[in-house]
């Protein structure tokens, strides 16, 4: 399974992140591999949360519940995919990790990238974790949790048969990037500085943005970093695609919470800095070969396009 562009939306700036993966038979859970439809199966799994010191911070609701449900987009490798069946990847590992310090499982839920929003806000999960960009236009809408960083890259075929390197090279031809991500607003600011503009390829999933790159019907992908190194090393055993030219600036990803939850908002601000602490947030970026995106302290909003 491949992943996705800068996901998270807006300036010309973006996301990074990672969640751990808990799901519950008969739930909505995360599903077959690259399933971004609303609706797939996942795995869960108990944490040792009755003696959490973090457990009576958190809602009534989900304290009562014993569940941490989580809204994600499970199309993203490394930070959110499955594989063999099971859903895997940095956010899903982060996510199990803050669980088991609030005392609770976590309960992943599949959904489309530009649909987790409203669907949080009409109450299918109580929060999203899901590579989601922190900026200024989305918090707006919900408040954040940052827990990674990265910037946006361009992944071309191997060999970068069109001599790609900047954004200023992607002028005039076809690049293909998921609908709703930080990449299609990279893009969209791009086409202020070009003279023939990008033709952009929107898709739902990324798996079919990077198609498109591999049958040449455009010439590169707009992916977060993380997404488009893995994406580089694993595909075709690493010779489909390579990564050009450095990173557009990083942003933070985001752990999104409705903005009436603040309660859980500062449990989880609380639980990311306790495994920054103990090691087992260092612990699966190692895993993941992600370190370059750590941060070292949690912040809420942090996020400034």
């Amino acid at each position: 399974m491949t992943a996705s562009t800068t996901r998270r939306t807006t300036p010309a700036k973006h996301r990074l992140a990672a969640v751990s993966a808990l799901a519950v038979a008969g739930a909505l859970v995360l599903s077959a591999c690259g399933d971004q439809t609303e609706g797939g199966s996942g795995d869960s799994e108990k944490t040792n949360g009755s003696t959490s010191s973090l457990n009576k911070e958190l809602p009534k609701k989900v304290r009562d519940a014993g569940v941490l449900k989580i809204g994600s987009d499970v199309a993203y490798a490394p930070m959110e995919f499955t594989k063999g069946g099971k859903t895997t990847g940095v956010d899903i590992d982060i996510a199990n990790a803050l669980g088991k310090e609030l005392g609770v499982k976590v309960e992943f839920k599949n959904n489309t990238f530009d649909n987790l929003i409203p669907a949080m806000q009409t109450g299918r999960f109580d929060m999203i974790m899901s590579s989601m960009t922190d900026n200024k236009d989305r918090q707006g809408k919900v408040d954040f949790v940052d827990y990674f960083t990265a910037g946006v890259s361009i992944l071309t075929n191997k060999g970068n048969p069109h001599k790609l390197e900047t954004l200023d090279d992607l002028c005039g031809k076809k690049v293909a990037l998921q609908r709703g991500t930080v990449s299609a607003d990279i893009a969209k600011a791009q086409n202020k500085k070009c003279d023939k503009p990008i033709e952009v390829l929107p898709f739902t999933k990324d798996t079919e943005a990077l198609l498109q790159v591999r049958q040449e019907r455009a010439v590169a992908d707009l992916n977060d970093f993380p997404v488009a190194a893995y994406n580089a090393k694993t595909s075709g055993g690493g010779k489909d695609f390579e990564v050009v030219g450095e990173q557009v600036e990083a942003a933070p990803y985001g752990i999104a919470v409705p903005k009436e939850q603040k309660e859980l908002r500062d449990a989880l601000v609380k639980a990311l800095d306790k495994i920054i602490e103990n090691g087992e947030y260092g612990k699966v970026l190692k895993k993941w070969n992600v370190e370059q995106g750590a941060v070292t302290k949690a912040a809420v909003n942090g996020g400034n396009e």
